[in-house]
Protein backbone atom coordinates (compact mmCIF):
# COMPACT_ATOMS: atom_id res chain seq x y z
CA UNK A 1 0.00 0.00 0.00
CA UNK A 2 3.04 2.29 -0.09
CA UNK A 3 1.98 3.37 -3.59
CA UNK A 4 -1.59 4.14 -2.54
CA UNK A 5 -2.81 7.54 -3.80
CA UNK A 6 0.18 7.71 -6.15
CA UNK A 7 -0.26 10.27 -8.93
CA UNK A 8 0.69 10.00 -12.58
CA UNK A 9 0.60 12.57 -15.38
CA UNK A 10 0.11 12.23 -19.13
CA UNK A 11 0.27 14.82 -21.91
CA UNK A 12 -1.49 15.07 -25.25
CA UNK A 13 -1.17 17.94 -27.72
CA UNK A 14 -4.25 20.09 -28.33
CA UNK A 15 -4.07 20.92 -32.02
CA UNK A 16 -6.24 20.54 -35.11
CA UNK A 17 -5.57 16.77 -35.10
CA UNK A 18 -6.54 16.30 -31.44
CA UNK A 19 -8.61 13.22 -30.64
CA UNK A 20 -10.00 12.94 -27.08
CA UNK A 21 -8.72 9.99 -25.08
CA UNK A 22 -11.23 7.34 -24.02
CA UNK A 23 -11.15 8.50 -20.38
CA UNK A 24 -11.43 12.22 -21.18
CA UNK A 25 -14.55 13.87 -19.80
CA UNK A 26 -16.76 14.64 -22.79
CA UNK A 27 -17.98 17.85 -21.13
CA UNK A 28 -14.47 19.30 -21.19
CA UNK A 29 -14.33 22.38 -23.42
CA UNK A 30 -11.54 21.05 -25.60
CA UNK A 31 -13.08 17.57 -25.92
CA UNK A 32 -16.47 18.97 -26.90
CA UNK A 33 -14.89 20.97 -29.72
CA UNK A 34 -13.15 17.88 -31.10
CA UNK A 35 -16.33 15.98 -31.95
CA UNK A 36 -18.67 15.85 -34.92
CA UNK A 37 -18.31 16.85 -38.55
CA UNK A 38 -16.87 20.28 -37.71
CA UNK A 39 -14.20 18.98 -35.34
CA UNK A 40 -11.10 19.97 -37.30
CA UNK A 41 -12.50 23.33 -38.32
CA UNK A 42 -13.53 23.93 -34.69
CA UNK A 43 -10.02 23.18 -33.45
CA UNK A 44 -8.32 25.24 -36.15
CA UNK A 45 -10.55 28.26 -35.50
CA UNK A 46 -10.15 27.96 -31.73
CA UNK A 47 -6.36 27.92 -31.96
CA UNK A 48 -6.44 30.88 -34.33
CA UNK A 49 -8.59 32.84 -31.86
CA UNK A 50 -6.19 31.99 -29.02
CA UNK A 51 -3.14 33.15 -30.97
CA UNK A 52 -4.85 36.33 -32.15
CA UNK A 53 -5.86 37.22 -28.61
CA UNK A 54 -2.37 36.51 -27.31
CA UNK A 55 -0.81 38.84 -29.89
CA UNK A 56 -3.35 41.57 -29.16
CA UNK A 57 -2.24 41.60 -25.52
CA UNK A 58 1.48 41.02 -26.20
CA UNK A 59 1.59 43.95 -28.61
CA UNK A 60 4.96 45.47 -27.66
CA UNK A 61 7.42 45.14 -30.60
CA UNK A 62 4.69 43.19 -32.38
CA UNK A 63 3.47 45.56 -35.14
CA UNK A 64 1.83 42.88 -37.31
CA UNK A 65 0.28 41.06 -34.32
CA UNK A 66 1.78 37.76 -35.40
CA UNK A 67 4.98 37.48 -33.39
CA UNK A 68 3.77 34.81 -30.95
CA UNK A 69 1.89 31.52 -31.03
CA UNK A 70 0.88 29.01 -28.39
CA UNK A 71 1.30 25.27 -28.23
CA UNK A 72 -1.17 23.75 -25.81
CA UNK A 73 -0.89 20.40 -24.05
CA UNK A 74 -3.73 18.69 -22.21
CA UNK A 75 -2.40 17.50 -18.85
CA UNK A 76 -4.24 14.44 -17.56
CA UNK A 77 -3.61 13.44 -13.95
CA UNK A 78 -4.62 10.06 -12.54
CA UNK A 79 -4.62 8.68 -9.01
CA UNK A 80 -4.03 5.08 -7.94
CA UNK A 81 -6.19 4.87 -4.83
CA UNK A 82 -5.25 1.40 -3.58
CA UNK A 83 -1.73 1.17 -4.97
CA UNK A 84 -2.60 -1.78 -7.19
CA UNK A 85 -2.01 -0.16 -10.57
CA UNK A 86 -5.67 0.69 -11.21
CA UNK A 87 -5.84 4.45 -11.76
CA UNK A 88 -8.78 6.84 -11.77
CA UNK A 89 -8.77 9.86 -14.15
CA UNK A 90 -8.84 12.66 -11.63
CA UNK A 91 -8.38 15.99 -13.41
CA UNK A 92 -7.35 17.57 -16.69
CA UNK A 93 -5.76 20.98 -17.13
CA UNK A 94 -4.02 22.84 -19.93
CA UNK A 95 -0.36 23.81 -20.20
CA UNK A 96 0.80 26.28 -22.83
CA UNK A 97 4.21 26.90 -24.36
CA UNK A 98 4.89 30.19 -26.13
CA UNK A 99 6.92 30.53 -29.32
CA UNK A 100 8.48 33.88 -30.22
CA UNK A 101 8.80 33.74 -34.01
CA UNK A 102 11.08 36.81 -34.07
CA UNK A 103 13.77 35.31 -31.83
CA UNK A 104 12.84 31.60 -32.30
CA UNK A 105 12.70 31.26 -28.51
CA UNK A 106 10.27 29.03 -26.64
CA UNK A 107 9.22 29.73 -23.07
CA UNK A 108 6.67 28.66 -20.52
CA UNK A 109 3.03 29.63 -20.55
CA UNK A 110 0.52 28.98 -17.77
CA UNK A 111 -0.25 25.62 -16.19
CA UNK A 112 -3.90 25.32 -15.20
CA UNK A 113 -6.23 27.41 -17.37
CA UNK A 114 -9.18 25.07 -17.88
CA UNK A 115 -10.18 22.67 -15.11
CA UNK A 116 -11.90 19.34 -15.71
CA UNK A 117 -12.79 16.91 -12.93
CA UNK A 118 -14.99 13.82 -12.70
CA UNK A 119 -15.34 14.29 -8.94
CA UNK A 120 -16.50 17.87 -9.52
CA UNK A 121 -19.18 16.48 -11.87
CA UNK A 122 -20.26 14.16 -9.07
CA UNK A 123 -20.40 16.95 -6.49
CA UNK A 124 -22.37 19.42 -8.63
CA UNK A 125 -24.50 17.08 -10.76
CA UNK A 126 -25.25 14.29 -8.29
CA UNK A 127 -24.73 15.45 -4.69
CA UNK A 128 -26.42 18.84 -4.89
CA UNK A 129 -29.55 17.65 -6.80
CA UNK A 130 -29.92 14.65 -4.49
CA UNK A 131 -30.04 17.02 -1.50
CA UNK A 132 -32.48 19.37 -3.24
CA UNK A 133 -30.05 22.29 -2.98
CA UNK A 134 -31.16 25.56 -4.55
CA UNK A 135 -28.83 28.11 -6.16
CA UNK A 136 -25.79 28.67 -3.92
CA UNK A 137 -27.04 26.21 -1.29
CA UNK A 138 -24.63 23.43 -0.32
CA UNK A 139 -23.81 21.12 2.58
CA UNK A 140 -21.01 22.22 4.90
CA UNK A 141 -18.63 19.49 3.75
CA UNK A 142 -19.32 20.12 0.07
CA UNK A 143 -16.09 19.76 -1.91
CA UNK A 144 -13.97 18.59 1.04
CA UNK A 145 -12.75 15.37 -0.59
CA UNK A 146 -12.19 16.95 -3.98
CA UNK A 147 -10.20 19.79 -2.42
CA UNK A 148 -7.92 17.42 -0.55
CA UNK A 149 -7.34 15.25 -3.63
CA UNK A 150 -6.43 18.33 -5.65
CA UNK A 151 -3.95 19.56 -3.06
CA UNK A 152 -2.47 16.06 -2.81
CA UNK A 153 -1.86 16.11 -6.57
CA UNK A 154 -0.36 19.58 -6.98
CA UNK A 155 1.97 19.12 -4.01
CA UNK A 156 3.08 15.65 -5.12
CA UNK A 157 6.64 15.01 -6.29
CA UNK A 158 5.24 13.85 -9.63
CA UNK A 159 3.52 17.19 -10.26
CA UNK A 160 6.46 19.28 -9.04
CA UNK A 161 8.81 17.36 -11.32
CA UNK A 162 6.70 18.41 -14.31
CA UNK A 163 5.78 21.99 -13.37
CA UNK A 164 7.75 24.67 -11.58
CA UNK A 165 4.69 26.68 -10.54
CA UNK A 166 1.26 26.01 -9.10
CA UNK A 167 -1.75 26.11 -11.47
CA UNK A 168 -3.90 29.15 -12.15
CA UNK A 169 -7.45 28.15 -13.09
CA UNK A 170 -9.42 30.65 -15.17
CA UNK A 171 -13.22 30.32 -15.28
CA UNK A 172 -16.35 32.32 -16.05
CA UNK A 173 -17.78 34.59 -13.40
CA UNK A 174 -20.97 33.41 -11.71
CA UNK A 175 -24.38 34.36 -13.08
CA UNK A 176 -25.77 34.36 -9.53
CA UNK A 177 -23.48 37.14 -8.26
CA UNK A 178 -22.98 40.85 -8.84
CA UNK A 179 -19.52 42.25 -9.58
CA UNK A 180 -18.25 45.76 -8.89
CA UNK A 181 -15.51 47.54 -10.79
CA UNK A 182 -12.62 48.82 -8.67
CA UNK A 183 -9.94 51.45 -9.30
CA UNK A 184 -7.26 48.76 -9.65
CA UNK A 185 -5.93 48.29 -13.17
CA UNK A 186 -3.26 45.66 -13.83
CA UNK A 187 -1.12 46.15 -16.99
CA UNK A 188 -1.91 42.62 -18.22
CA UNK A 189 -4.96 41.35 -16.37
CA UNK A 190 -6.83 44.63 -16.78
CA UNK A 191 -9.51 46.15 -14.55
CA UNK A 192 -10.15 44.37 -11.27
CA UNK A 193 -13.68 43.62 -10.06
CA UNK A 194 -14.94 42.37 -6.71
CA UNK A 195 -18.19 40.54 -6.03
CA UNK A 196 -20.90 40.95 -3.42
CA UNK A 197 -20.15 37.53 -1.92
CA UNK A 198 -18.37 34.36 -2.94
CA UNK A 199 -20.24 32.02 -5.24
CA UNK A 200 -20.61 28.31 -4.62
CA UNK A 201 -17.83 27.72 -7.14
CA UNK A 202 -15.58 30.20 -5.32
CA UNK A 203 -16.14 28.29 -2.09
CA UNK A 204 -15.52 24.99 -3.86
CA UNK A 205 -12.17 26.19 -5.16
CA UNK A 206 -11.28 27.58 -1.74
CA UNK A 207 -11.42 23.98 -0.49
CA UNK A 208 -8.74 23.28 -3.12
CA UNK A 209 -6.54 25.89 -1.43
CA UNK A 210 -7.21 28.50 -4.11
CA UNK A 211 -8.09 32.17 -3.66
CA UNK A 212 -9.93 34.12 -6.38
CA UNK A 213 -9.65 37.51 -8.04
CA UNK A 214 -11.67 38.88 -10.95
CA UNK A 215 -10.15 40.86 -13.82
CA UNK A 216 -11.48 42.16 -17.14
CA UNK A 217 -8.57 42.25 -19.61
CA UNK A 218 -8.13 45.01 -22.16
CA UNK A 219 -10.83 44.80 -24.86
CA UNK A 220 -12.59 42.02 -22.95
CA UNK A 221 -16.32 42.28 -22.36
CA UNK A 222 -16.54 40.75 -18.88
CA UNK A 223 -14.27 39.84 -15.97
CA UNK A 224 -12.77 36.38 -15.71
CA UNK A 225 -12.36 34.53 -12.40
CA UNK A 226 -8.73 33.61 -11.67
CA UNK A 227 -8.21 30.91 -9.01
CA UNK A 228 -4.68 30.63 -7.63
CA UNK A 229 -2.48 29.87 -4.65
CA UNK A 230 0.28 32.24 -3.66
CA UNK A 231 0.37 35.70 -5.28
CA UNK A 232 -1.29 35.95 -8.70
CA UNK A 233 0.32 39.28 -9.54
CA UNK A 234 3.88 38.45 -8.47
CA UNK A 235 4.34 34.72 -9.01
CA UNK A 236 3.66 34.67 -12.76
CA UNK A 237 5.24 36.41 -15.74
CA UNK A 238 3.28 38.71 -18.04
CA UNK A 239 3.47 36.08 -20.77
CA UNK A 240 2.09 33.39 -18.46
CA UNK A 241 -0.84 35.64 -17.55
CA UNK A 242 -1.45 36.53 -21.22
CA UNK A 243 -1.43 32.85 -22.16
CA UNK A 244 -4.12 32.15 -19.56
CA UNK A 245 -6.28 35.05 -20.73
CA UNK A 246 -5.99 34.25 -24.43
CA UNK A 247 -6.72 30.54 -23.91
CA UNK A 248 -9.63 30.79 -21.52
CA UNK A 249 -11.28 33.92 -22.90
CA UNK A 250 -11.42 32.09 -26.24
CA UNK A 251 -13.13 29.07 -24.70
CA UNK A 252 -15.56 31.32 -22.84
CA UNK A 253 -16.43 33.21 -26.05
CA UNK A 254 -17.42 29.87 -27.53
CA UNK A 255 -19.14 28.43 -24.46
CA UNK A 256 -20.69 31.57 -22.96
CA UNK A 257 -20.99 34.19 -25.71
CA UNK A 258 -23.78 35.94 -23.76
CA UNK A 259 -21.08 36.98 -21.28
CA UNK A 260 -17.76 36.98 -23.16
CA UNK A 261 -18.70 37.78 -26.75
CA UNK A 262 -21.20 40.57 -26.19
CA UNK A 263 -21.45 43.78 -28.17
CA UNK A 264 -21.04 45.89 -25.02
CA UNK A 265 -18.72 45.70 -22.05
CA UNK A 266 -19.31 45.20 -18.33
CA UNK A 267 -20.01 48.44 -16.47
CA UNK A 268 -19.25 49.65 -12.96
CA UNK A 269 -21.81 47.19 -11.57
CA UNK A 270 -22.04 43.96 -13.51
CA UNK A 271 -24.53 41.09 -13.32
CA UNK A 272 -23.57 38.26 -15.70
CA UNK A 273 -26.51 36.61 -17.46
CA UNK A 274 -26.96 33.82 -19.99
CA UNK A 275 -30.19 35.55 -21.03
CA UNK A 276 -28.39 38.65 -22.37
CA UNK A 277 -29.51 39.01 -26.02
CA UNK A 278 -26.91 41.35 -27.54
CA UNK A 279 -24.01 39.05 -28.36
CA UNK A 280 -22.25 37.52 -31.35
CA UNK A 281 -21.66 33.84 -32.06
CA UNK A 282 -18.28 32.48 -33.02
CA UNK A 283 -17.90 30.19 -36.04
CA UNK A 284 -17.35 27.24 -33.73
CA UNK A 285 -19.93 24.52 -33.11
CA UNK A 286 -20.53 23.80 -29.42
CA UNK A 287 -23.40 21.80 -27.89
CA UNK A 288 -24.19 23.27 -24.47
CA UNK A 289 -27.35 21.19 -23.98
CA UNK A 290 -25.47 17.95 -24.50
CA UNK A 291 -22.73 19.22 -22.19
CA UNK A 292 -25.22 19.58 -19.33
CA UNK A 293 -26.64 16.12 -19.94
CA UNK A 294 -23.20 14.54 -20.01
CA UNK A 295 -22.23 16.21 -16.73
CA UNK A 296 -24.97 14.24 -14.97
CA UNK A 297 -24.00 11.02 -16.72
CA UNK A 298 -20.34 11.46 -15.82
CA UNK A 299 -21.21 12.36 -12.24
CA UNK A 300 -23.14 9.12 -11.83
CA UNK A 301 -20.28 7.17 -13.42
CA UNK A 302 -17.93 8.73 -10.84
CA UNK A 303 -20.29 7.80 -8.03
CA UNK A 304 -20.25 4.16 -9.12
CA UNK A 305 -16.60 3.81 -10.09
CA UNK A 306 -14.91 6.05 -7.54
CA UNK A 307 -17.02 7.25 -4.61
CA UNK A 308 -18.81 3.95 -3.93
CA UNK A 309 -15.89 1.75 -4.97
CA UNK A 310 -13.32 3.43 -2.74
CA UNK A 311 -15.59 5.07 -0.18
CA UNK A 312 -14.05 3.58 2.96
CA UNK A 313 -10.47 4.15 1.78
CA UNK A 314 -11.23 7.73 0.70
CA UNK A 315 -12.88 8.57 4.02
CA UNK A 316 -9.96 7.27 6.06
CA UNK A 317 -7.42 9.02 3.83
CA UNK A 318 -9.28 12.34 4.00
CA UNK A 319 -9.44 12.19 7.79
CA UNK A 320 -5.62 11.94 7.93
CA UNK A 321 -4.96 14.50 5.22
CA UNK A 322 -2.71 17.45 6.07
CA UNK A 323 -3.27 20.46 3.85
CA UNK A 324 0.05 22.08 4.72
CA UNK A 325 2.14 19.77 2.56
CA UNK A 326 -0.65 18.31 0.50
CA UNK A 327 -0.33 14.78 1.85
CA UNK A 328 -2.08 12.45 4.25
CA UNK A 329 -0.36 11.89 7.55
Amino acid sequence: MSNAFACSIKRIRFDENYQPADNTRQTTNFANLARGESRQENLRNTLRMINNRFNSLAHFDNPKADRYSLEIDIISAEIDIEGNGQTFPFIEMLKSTITDHKTNERFEGMIGNSFSSYVRDYDFSVVLPSLGCKTNEKPEDFGDLHGKLYQHLVHSDVFKAEFSKQPVICLSVSTSKTYFRTANVHPVLGVEYTNDEYSRTDDYFAKMGLAVRYFKPENGTAPLAFYFSGDLLRDYTDFELISAISTMETFQKVYRPEIYNTNSTAGLVYQPSLEYPDYSLTQIVYDRVERGQLAVKQGKWTEENFINKYGEVLTKWAENFTAKNGAAA
